[in-house]
C-alpha cells in the first residue's frame, strides 16, 4: 500500500476536474451541510478588548527598577517585588468610571492571587484625582496593596501604559509577559453581567504554573492615557537586560537543546559565540523566519504568531550582537525559558504514526513522501489540539497532513490518485520548524470524521547523514461538539503554465464565499520557483483588500499565518490568490529554466496553492 502511493506521488497526482468541484464542495458543503452550529456570538462593542501584537507593545522587556513613592510617602522600588513570584501593576482612577467598575474584581483577584505569592500595586495616572478620593475609594473596595499616585507620569511613560484600565504582569526576574485588560466585562459604551474572557486571571494562572500565555497583550478599553514611549541608544544595549530577552522570545523555540534548529541560543556563550551570524541574518532578514510584508507605519501587526522582530528589537540586537562583550548585570537576567518535554499540546488521547520508518539519503534531494494512515474511529471526533512530531528533526522539511473521509483504504490505483485529489481541499494539520501544533479556544474545534484515512505528505531534506524518521500526530478531543467548527478551504491553481526563462510570471486562482465566514489564518505553497504570494478578499462591489502579502516567498518555510483577530468575509465576496514564479536561470534553484512548467507534486514541478481556514458565525 505505501509503495503504491510513493509511486503515485511521483506522477500527475490530482484530476483537474475533481479538484475543481472539490475546491468548489470545501465552502459550500460544509455550509449548506450546516455543521457549524448556528448560535451567533453576541453583538461586540466597539471598544471590547481585543489582542494585540506583543512584542509591539512591550512583551519580553526587562522594567526598570523604578524609584517610586506611595500616597502615605513610603519609598518603593519595583526591583523589591522579586522576591515575589509575579507583580501586577494595575491603573487605576477615581475619575474614570470604567476604572471604578474593575474595582471589585481587582480586590478578589488580589485576594486570590495574592495567597499564592503575587504582589499588587496600584497606580493612579491622573494628576487631578485627590489623594483622598484615591485612597477612600480603593481601600472602600477592599484593595490592600501599596498606592502611588503618578502625577508626573513616571511609571505611564516606563510602561508605555495607555489607558486606566490597563493592567502589567512582572515576573520575578522583573520581564513584562502580559499588559491589557483584566477582563471583557466593562468598557466605556458596554457592561456584561459577568465576563467572557478572563485575561488578567488566566495570565497569572499560566505564570504560576510556568507555562506560556496564551494571550499576552491586549487593549484595555478605559479612559486614554498620553503615552510617552521612550528609547534608549543602541550603544547601552547589554546581555542580561535585553538581548537575552530578545533570543528568548524570538529565537530559542527552535534554537535549543532538542530544538529544530542546528545550534542553541539558550546562554550568553552560545549567543556571543554565533553573535557574527546573529548580526548578519538580523540585518538581512533572514532569521526569524517570517515572510508576511509588516504593517503600515504606525500600525500594529495582524498576526498572533508573528515572528518577526519589530524596529527597536532588531535594532537592539543587531546593536548587542556587534559589541557582544556588553554583558550588563547578570541580577538583571531573564528566567530561563522553560520548554515542555514531548508533547507541546499536554498529553494526547491518541497518538498515529506513519507506519514504518522512513531512511532518509545523506545528500542530494528526495521526492515528497506521501503514505496513508488508517483512524479506525466509530464515530467522529472533535479535535481541539494536534501537534506533529517528526522523529528526526534535522531531515524533516514540512509536513502536511490531510483527511481522506474514506473507511476503507483501496489497492486500485486509480481509485487511490482519486481520493488523493480530494486532499486539495485542506490541510488537517501542518509541520513547520519550530511550529508544528495547534491548540483552538474553548468552543472551536476540527472534525476528524468517522472512518477517516490520514494522508501525510513529507518533504524530507538529506543532512549530510543516513536518518530515519517516522513522524507522528498527536490529537487532543474536545469533551463535546464545540460552538464553532474550524475548517480549511484549498485554492489552486491547477491551471499553471510558467513560460521557459520568465522571471516574474504572475499566475491566479480564486474562490467565491457562498456565505459570510470568518478567516482564522492563511498557508501559501509554491516550489522553487515560487517568487511571491499574495492572498486578497475582493468584494462584491470590487474592492481589493490584501489580506497577506508575501513579498518574498521563501519555500523553505512552510509558514501557517494566524490573525489575532478573526477577519470577517462577506457572502459573495471572493478571495483571491496570485503567485509570482521565477523560471529564470538567475534563480539558483530552478531546477530547469528551459522548461515549460505546469502544475505537480514534485519539487521539479510547481504549485499555486492558497489554504485558508475559517469558521462560520
Amino acid at each position: 500500500m505505501n509503495r503504491t502511493i510513493r509511486r503515485l506521488s511521483v506522477g500527475r497526482m490530482y484530476f483537474p476536474g475533481l479538484c475543481i468541484v472539490a475546491i468548489t464542495l470545501t465552502w459550500a458543503t460544509a455550509l449548506a451541510l450546516g455543521r457549524v452550529g448556528a448560535d451567533q456570538n453576541p453583538t461586540k462593542s466597539v471598544d471590547e478588548p481585543r489582542k494585540i501584537s506583543p512584542a509591539e507593545h512591550g512583551i519580553g522587556r526587562r522594567v526598570p527598577d523604578l524609584e517610586l513613592t506611595d500616597i502615605h510617602g513610603t519609598k518603593l522600588n519595583l526591583g523589591g517585588f522579586k522576591q515575589n513570584r509575579g507583580l501586577v501593576i494595575a491603573f487605576t482612577s477615581t475619575t474614570c468610571p470604567v476604572s471604578r467598575r474593575y474595582l471589585p474584581a481587582l480586590s478578589r483577584l488580589e485576594k486570590r492571587f495574592g495567597e499564592q505569592g503575587i504582589k499588587f500595586l496600584f497606580v493612579d495616572p491622573i494628576s487631578s484625582d485627590t489623594l483622598t478620593d484615591i485612597e477612600a475609594t480603593l481601600r472602600g473596595n477592599g484593595l490592600s496593596a501599596p498606592i502611588v499616585h503618578d502625577t508626573k507620569g513616571e511609571v505611564v511613560t516606563a510602561l508605555s501604559a495607555e489607558s486606566t484600565t490597563e493592567v502589567f504582569v512582572l515576573d520575578s526576574a522583573s520581564t513584562l509577559v502580559y499588559r491589557g485588560a483584566v477582563d471583557d466585562q466593562y468598557g466605556l459604551s458596554h457592561s456584561l453581567s459577568e465576563p467572557r474572557s478572563t485575561y488578567l486571571a488566566d495570565a497569572l494562572e499560566a505564570l504560576l504554573a510556568g507555562q506560556p500565555l496564551q494571550i499576552a497583550a491586549t487593549s484595555a478599553p478605559g479612559c486614554a492615557l498620553r503615552v510617552q514611549p521612550t528609547d534608549h541608544p543602541s550603544s547601552s544595549v547589554s546581555y542580561h537586560e535585553r538581548a537575552s530577552r530578545i533570543l528568548q522570545d524570538k529565537c530559542q523555540g527552535c534554537h535549543r537543546a532538542g530544538g529544530s534548529a542546528p545550534f542553541s541560543l539558550e546562554t550568553r556563550a552560545d549567543a556571543t559565540s554565533h553573535s557574527a551570524m546573529i548580526r548578519q541574518v538580523v540585518e538581512n532578514g533572514t532569521m526569524p523566519p517570517w515572510f508576511a510584508a509588516p504593517p503600515a507605519a504606525g500600525a500594529d501587526s495582524p498576526w498572533d504568531n508573528d515572528r518577526s522582530l519589530c524596529a527597536s528589537d532588531k535594532k537592539d540586537l543587531a546593536a548587542w550582537a556587534t559589541q557582544p562583550s556588553v554583558i550588563g548585570d547578570s541580577s538583571h537576567a531573564p528566567l530561563p525559558r522553560k520548554f515542555r518535554d514531548g508533547w507541546q499540546i499536554g498529553k494526547p488521547d491518541v497518538v498515529l504514526q506513519i507506519p514504518e520508518p522512513v531512511a532518509v539519503n545523506a545528500e542530494g534531494a528526495m521526492p515528497y513522501y506521501m503514505v496513508a494512515v488508517q483512524t479506525n474511529f466509530d464515530e467522529d471526533k472533535w479535535v481541539r489540539a494536534l501537534e506533529i512530531q517528526p522523529t528526526a528533526k534535522r531531515v524533516v522539511h514540512h509536513v502536511l497532513v490531510y483527511v481522506l473521509p474514506h473507511a476503507e483504504l483501496n489497492e486500485d490505483p486509480v481509485v487511490l490518485e482519486r481520493r488523493m485529489a480530494e486532499v486539495i481541499n485542506g490541510f488537517f494539520a501542518v509541520y513547520v520548524p519550530g511550529n508544528g501544533s495547534m491548540s483552538y479556544p474553548d468552543g472551536f474545534a476540527k472534525r476528524l470524521p468517522a472512518g477517516a484515512t490520514l494522508l501525510f505528505q513529507i518533504h524530507y531534506t538529506p543532512s549530510g547523514a543516513v536518518e530515519t524518521d517516522q513522524t507522528r500526530l498527536g490529537l487532543v478531543f474536545a469533551g463535546k461538539p464545540p460552538k464553532h467548527e474550524v475548517f480549511v478551504a484549498g485554492i489552486a491553481g491547477l491551471g499553471l503554465r510558467i513560460p521557459p526563462g520568465a522571471s516574474n510570471h504572475p499566475q491566479t486562482a480564486s474562490m467565491r464565499i457562498p456565505k459570510e465566514v470568518q478567516l482564522l489564518g492563511f498557508l501559501a505553497h509554491m516550489h522553487a520557483r515560487g517568487r511571491a504570494f499574495r492572498f486578497e478578499l475582493v468584494r462584491q462591489d470590487g474592492t481589493r483588500q490584501t489580506v497577506l502579502d508575501i513579498p518574498k516567498y521563501d519555500d523553505n518555510w512552510q509558514l501557517y499565518y494566524r490573525l489575532l483577530q478573526p477577519m470577517r468575509a462577506p457572502f459573495n465576496s471572493r478571495i483571491t490568490i496570485t503567485g509570482w514564479f521565477d523560471n529564470s536561470a538567475d534563480n539558483l534553484r530552478n531546477p530547469d529554466p528551459a522548461a515549460v512548467v505546469h502544475w505537480g507534486p514534485q519539487v521539479t514541478d510547481e504549485m499555486l496553492q492558497g489554504y485558508v481556514e475559517y469558521f462560520v458565525p
